[in-house]
């Protein structure tokens, strides 16, 4: 199944708004229902394909068949740029500018590297697109005839090895198809970042990802212990054991990578027992400094859970962690900051680890809430997206941007993102919500995931853009880095060469130009064109 066109997801999971909310958003923020009625995929107004018809049999030729390269209008649409808001915003106008002239769709890497060479004797540039999940502009490249190479054959589970406890997948395997392939023989990722739903195996390593339970799991990079890549010039392999003194590790060349050095087409993971119990729960602080003192002192010092959040006072109060209640804490004068805690694993190791928690929650200023609000987050942990449309649906604007930073910076950087963004949509007449929560917890710092809710402006894009440009500035100028888990892309590019420096872009370039000489694969993407 392919995910709404115009928007996130299944749309037989799509909701409309509670009263309450529609109704905050018009007295609180201003914002007014849209004038123009929702265009239909079938409104889009496509350019042909300027690939001729010798490149487009070369491709066919290279996949096994004309059936794997699809020019019709939908396929195409389908496959123009990512799932951010403005992405959504530009589909939504009719705006397809970044069209694939074809999508093709590889079933093994001897076929990803037969279309790498069909694109570099065309001309053509290669976007590898998995879920199309990117929201940070990493599937619109800076150039303007490309195909979107379509991993979504390759979705295989190769090996499991239940000694080593590790998992060889491909790339266009979905998050959830690989949880249920693994769950069959015992075992987990435990990766389950919000766009768990829809995204794959090779776009979590193309952006290191990183899961809600990323506590007690881990991030998805230091998950990987070996990657495969196809290249314009050949093949890389990594990873012929968990660690190695043998050199620099190739791996994190290759992890974060965002399809600007090759196309990973398999991904050697680590694999952990399922877990026999999971445990849920809330707790109640004063305010977001309490409630990250109490984060620190857990990731700190232990007992570190499997799932550590914390929401400030304004998503807890608007209900932002349990979307599927959204509103539900309107009225309430004292909802402090909610914190999310879980546990996972065998029954005597999550009431052992459950309680010592709970003992230092306590002595931080935490009161418990139970179950309840835990199971309920975790019901709705991936509805947010949804939650995003219709929001749009009914003319609001609403965003989300992350970083991260070391513990002593956190609350410097935690002022100057909502600063920024505060003054810059005020100044600009539309006045913000910016609620933000503790994401990922490390013994040495932790992430801030931002959610901005505003009224859209005449032109939602070109408004939207002095803020997010603030609010990198903000992050660069505090400390943080440009991004956590959402990636460099296109959104980032100018602010990532700025925090890792001239000289290591330089180097970044140089393997570029050594591993794909033409500039074929996601150009612009991650690092600027020459």
């Amino acid at each position: 199944m392919d995910m709404l066109w115009n928007g996130w997801g299944d749309p037989a999971k799509a909701a409309p708004l509670p009263d309450s909310v529609t109704g905050l958003l018009r007295d609180l923020l201003g914002v007014k229902p849209r004038s123009t009625p929702a265009l239909a995929l079938d409104d889009l107004d496509l350019p042909a394909p300027t690939a001729g018809p010798a490149a487009l049999a070369a491709l066919a030729e290279a996949v096994g068949g004309a059936e794997q390269v699809r020019t019709d209008a939908e396929s195409r649409v389908r496959h123009t740029r990512g799932k951010s808001t403005p992405d959504l915003l530009r589909i939504r106008t009719g705006d397809v500018s970044d069209v694939p002239q074809a999508v093709v769709l590889p079933a093994t890497h001897d076929e990803v590297l037969a279309v790498l060479r069909v694109c570099a004797d065309h001309a053509l540039a290669a976007v590898p697109f998995g879920g199309g999940t990117s929201v940070v502009g990493g599937l619109a490249p800076e150039r303007g005839a490309f195909v979107a190479l379509d991993l979504r054959r390759m979705d295989a589970l190769l090996d499991l090895d239940p000694v080593s406890r590790t998992a060889v997948l491909q790339p266009g395997l979905r998050a959830p198809a690989a949880e249920a392939l693994l769950a069959e023989q015992g075992f987990t990722l435990g990766h389950f970042p919000q766009s768990f739903e829809w995204a794959s195996i090779g776009g979590f390593a193309a952006a290191r990802s990183s899961g809600q339970a990323s506590a007690g799991y881990g991030r998805f990079d230091e998950m990987v212990l070996g990657l495969t890549l196809a290249t314009p010039e050949g093949t890389v392999e990594t990873g012929r054991a968990p660690r190695s003194a043998a050199g620099p590790d190739l791996r994190q060349l290759i992890l974060g990578s965002e399809g600007a050095f090759g196309v990973i087409t398999s991904v050697t993971v680590r694999v952990r027992p399922l877990p026999e119990t999971k445990v849920y729960e809330g707790w109640r602080f004063a305010s977001f400094e309490e409630g990250a003192a109490a984060l620190r002192k857990l990731a700190q010092d232990g007992p570190r859970p499997t799932v550590l959040r914390l929401s400030d006072e304004t998503e807890t109060l608007i209900g932002l962690a349990s979307p599927d209640k959204i509103g539900a804490g309107l009225g309430q004068s004292d909802a402090g900051c909610l914190a999310i805690t879980g546990y996972e694993g065998t029954p005597e190791e999550t009431a052992y680890r459950r309680e010592r928690a709970a003992a230092v929650l306590t002595a931080c200023g935490g009161t418990p809430l139970g179950t309840e609000s835990g199971e309920r987050w975790a019901h709705g942990r991936f509805s947010a997206p949804y939650l995003r449309d219709a929001l749009l649906d009914v003319g609001a604007f609403a965003e989300t941007l992350e970083t991260a930073a070391f513990w002593s910076r956190v609350p410097e950087l935690y002022a100057a993102v909502r600063t920024a963004l505060t003054d810059t949509l005020t100044e600009a007449g539309t006045p913000p919500l910016v609620m933000c929560h503790i994401s990922h917890v490390y013994e040495n710092g932790a992430s801030l995931y931002f959610t901005v809710v505003s009224a859209q402006g005449e032109d939602p894009v070109a408004h939207w853009t002095p803020a997010k440009h603030a609010a990198n500035e903000a992050i660069l100028a505090a400390g943080g880095t440009i991004s956590h888990h959402h990636g460099v892309g296109t959104d980032h590019r100018d602010w990532y060469v700025r925090e890792t420096g001239e000289l290591a872009v330089e180097a970044l370039r140089a393997v570029k130009r050594r591993l794909d000489p033409d500039g074929l694969l996601n150009p612009g993407v991650l690092l600027p064109t020459d």
